[in-house]
């Protein structure tokens, strides 16, 4: 609101035009991120991230390789949760800094995606499944069960992380594109020459009796 104040010493109070357009852009920000349904998206994040976790459990009961002995599905999977978390708080305090912490999170998320999928792949072909060997107890030897549940349990991480990378991909670009969109918006309304400047002081003017 702007408050004026006439020769009359009458007050005035009227509505700041900018804090108006201001308040609608905000608005639309709101709506068009609720149309990407963050929420939806970071739930899934989420969901993934304590996946890759809660999978890779069995690996450590297994012959240790590089995915285990570097963490990979641990941090890869907190970060995943971090990304996941900031995109639904971002739909429940829809601002333009929550806006820019979810994309930076969301970009780290893919570049830990990618080196997590890196990992698996080195992994993968550095630990290829040995021959079958027979012993007097089972078809195959313990070592033969042992790495073919390994990269199972490895295959299955690959295809979550995966996921996860083109989800934090649409994610950040769906996200990035809205706060230039937003940007944007409100640097034209602000540099219109339409849009009356806001008042910040009111003095008023007494005129003299003739």
């Amino acid at each position: 609101m702007a408050v004026s104040v006439g020769s009359d010493l009458s007050v005035r109070v009227t509505e700041d035009v900018n804090v108006t357009k201001m308040s609608d852009a905000h608005q639309a920000l709101r709506a068009s991120l609720h149309k990407g349904e963050p929420k939806a998206m970071g739930v899934s994040q989420v969901m993934l991230g304590l996946m890759v976790m809660i999978y890779s459990i069995p690996l450590y009961f297994t012959e240790f390789t590089q995915v285990v002995s570097v963490g990979t599905p641990w941090w890869s999977g907190l970060v995943f949760i971090t990304a996941g978390a900031a995109a639904i708080i971002t739909e429940k305090h829809c601002s333009i800094k929550s806006l820019r912490v979810c994309v930076l999170l969301t970009a780290v998320s893919i570049l830990v995606s990618l080196v997590a999928l890196l990992v698996y792949i080195v992994d993968l072909i550095k630990n290829p499944e040995v021959p079958c060997v027979a012993s007097d107890y089972s078809p195959c030897d313990d070592k033969h069960h042992a790495i073919k549940l390994s990269r199972g349990v490895k295959s299955s991480l690959f295809l979550f992380t995966l996921t996860q990378t083109a989800i934090s991909s649409t994610f950040c670009f769906l996200f990035y594109r809205e706060r230039q969109n937003f940007t944007t918006a409100s640097l034209y309304t602000s540099l219109r020459p339409g849009a009356p400047p806001s008042p910040t002081s009111a003095t008023p003017i007494i005129e003299a009796e003739q």
